[in-house]
């Protein structure tokens, strides 16, 4: 199965299209265990290939625990095993404040828009 197989995911946490060379991973609603659980597959799909472009877009979160650090820690790992760049994309203060707090955010700095995730230079995408 291939993310671009599936441009509209059967779940109402996550939304996957492609923008320019990435692949755009919108994550919707409550980020719990139960969303984590129909998230990991399509996460898994898109982080498989070579070199993937990834960004995770976090805006539409309204509420993300453990289980979301989880998939992004997920996510970090598989893309650079893959020799790939991974974005995100947060502006909601309470999930900054956990990206913060865990240390994630200085792993993986948080963009305040898609627009600047994108245009990102490579060096500062979190594939150190």
């Amino acid at each position: 199965m291939s993310v671009h197989d599936h441009p509209a995911p059967p779940t109402r946490h996550l939304r996957v299209r492609g923008e320019r060379g990435h692949t755009v991973l919108e994550f919707h609603g409550e980020i719990d265990i139960l969303a984590a659980m129909e998230i990991i597959p399509y996460l898994d799909s898109a982080t498989a290939r070579p070199e993937p472009r990834i960004v995770i877009d976090l805006r539409p979160v309204e509420f993300f625990d453990c289980s979301g650090l989880r998939l992004l820690y997920r996510a970090r790992r598989r893309v650079l095993e893959q020799g790939g760049e991974l974005r995100l994309v947060c502006t909601r203060e309470l999930t900054l404040r956990v990206l913060r707090a865990t240390g994630l955010a200085r792993l993986l700095p948080p963009s305040a828009s898609l627009d600047e995730a994108l245009s990102l230079p490579e060096a500062a995408s979190g594939s150190l």
